[in-house]
């Protein structure tokens, strides 16, 4: 992520949170833990459905799960970097998956962070900070 990208630069900037999870119980989750903290949040309950919001509503971050019907997390991620007007968008993959393969695999199409599902509430507004 470059310097001169002010959108989505590492001052805490960060405001609104586009979640792409297939489990509905997992985007409550997230969406309860993100909105008490402050975030405004967008759900999408698929990969595709995902990328069409991030092209629309421009979020300052997308929470991006793996395993999702209609469009995998890493589908949807590829996407995402090679489409001029979404590809500056952090993206954190939020995965059950843990095999450091899945990790370097997310990282290479161009996640900027992986969090390991269940993950640590307080962790995850920590590391939400850092973007």
């Amino acid at each position: 992520m470059s310097d001169d990208k002010s959108n989505y630069s590492r001052s805490g900037s960060i405001k609104n949170i586009l979640i792409a999870d297939d489990s509905n119980t997992e985007r409550t989750h997230l969406k309860k833990i993100l909105e008490s903290a402050g975030y405004v949040v967008t759900e999408a309950p698929s990969g595709s459905k995902a990328f069409e919001l991030a092209k629309s509503n421009m979020p300052d971050l997308i929470l991006l799960d793996i395993i999702m019907d209609d469009g995998d997390g890493y589908q949807t991620c590829r996407k995402l970097k090679r489409a001029p007007e979404t590809s500056d968008i952090p993206v954190i993959m939020v995965s059950s998956k843990q095999n450091d393969v899945d990790r370097k695999w997310a990282l290479k199409l161009g996640a900027l962070d992986y969090i390991v599902k269940p993950y640590n509430d307080e962790d995850l507004i920590q590391r939400l900070s850092e973007v």
